[in-house]
């Protein structure tokens, strides 16, 4: 099976999404732009009155940031499907050079907007592949950082695990498709044919290839974690439920996924990517409430050695659960530094 694409999509259904939402993004870029002048000055107002940290004003150029980097992502895209058609062999490295810029317009956006202090330890770990990166996902703004901090700074070439309701951004769309990704519909991660699709992103990975995939397969918060709790309460080993009770930072990870990639590309290393400050932002009203600003975002990677991870399947199960235990253990010491700090 191809990585690219979606197999199960048909044709129509593609061009009556995109029919929506590239006019849309076309259209939404250069009217906030236009906006900004009449908007600003009545934010500036609500915001002195509030003192919420200039939260609406920041809000209004984070929104009006994305919403330009879609569209001139969009016109972007659009000029390398016609240079493409002259230059085949060179499209999918253009597209991955779109990707990571379009990942580090919005995160550095972010970043300036709302004044985040970013620190990333371990970076030379992704620096050669094949690789299999598996990263904590809190926040729909975490799904940026793989592009524009590893990809970016290191030109390793990640192949994406993502879910399918973000083709709705007709960016991810339109280039994440012309790149081998998979978008997998959420729910079904343990179906085979769901299964299939992540496997066929370890095969065949270079020296500057890797697979990135979210193992907990939704951002974490308490109330899901409670969900998935209760569960694997139903159905799974009670010692596996006693292990997902201890983690109090991280959803259980999937284990489909992981599985499958360490069985398709036993020789990959393993690297970990983890992160915080980006807890509890999951709506608009988050940033409105500017519960972002200012904040400090701290990242580590680690990398294990294909030689070191078990070839049999329990063994890499439990392997899996150690390593999340360890995401786990390095959030609880950030928490507690966190507190310990005045």
């Amino acid at each position: 099976m191809s990585p690219h694409g979606l197999a199960d999509e048909t044709r129509l259904a593609r061009i009556a999404r995109r029919a929506v939402t590239v006019p849309l993004y076309l259209v939404l870029g250069p009217a906030l732009l236009l906006s900004l002048p009449f908007l600003l000055p009545l934010l500036t107002l609500h915001d002195l009155v509030r003192r919420n940290r200039w939260s609406g004003v920041r809000s209004a150029l984070a929104f009006t940031h994305y919403a330009l980097g879609e569209t001139l992502g969009l016109v972007a895209s659009g000029a390398l499907w016609l240079i493409g058609r002259v230059a085949p062999q060179r499209a999918a490295e253009w597209n991955f050079q779109l990707q990571c810029w379009w990942a580090r317009w919005l995160f550095g956006g972010a970043r300036r907007i709302f004044g985040l202090r970013v620190t990333l330890r371990g970076l030379e770990f992704v620096a050669t592949g094949p690789v299999l990166v598996w990263m904590r996902h809190a926040s729909v703004i975490d799904t940026l950082l793989p592009a524009a901090l590893l990809s970016s700074r290191t030109g390793i070439r990640l192949r994406y695990v993502l879910k399918r309701e973000l083709l709705w951004d007709p960016c991810l769309d339109i280039v994440g498709q012309r790149l081998p990704n998979a978008f997998v519909r959420r729910g079904q991660g343990g179906s085979e044919a769901e299964i299939d699709r992540v496997r066929a992103l370890a095969r065949d990975l270079g020296p500057h290839d890797g697979v990135l995939v979210f193992p907990e397969g939704t951002r974490y918060t308490p109330k899901r974690r409670q969900q998935v709790i209760d569960r694997l309460a139903k159905s799974a080993d009670p010692k596996l439920v006693e292990r997902a009770r201890a983690l109090q930072h991280v959803l259980p990870p999937r284990l489909g996924g992981p599985l499958a990639l360490l069985e398709t590309a036993p020789d990959a290393d393993v690297v970990v990517c983890t992160h915080t400050g980006f807890e509890g932002l999951r709506t608009l009203g988050d940033l409105w409430s500017g519960a972002l600003v200012g904040r400090r975002i701290e990242i580590e990677v680690w990398r294990s050695p294909a030689s070191e991870i078990p070839r049999e399947r329990d063994g890499r199960i439990e392997w899996i659960q150690t390593q999340w235990e360890r995401v786990d253990a390095w959030l609880e010491a950030r928490a507690h530094a966190a507190e310990a700090t005045p």
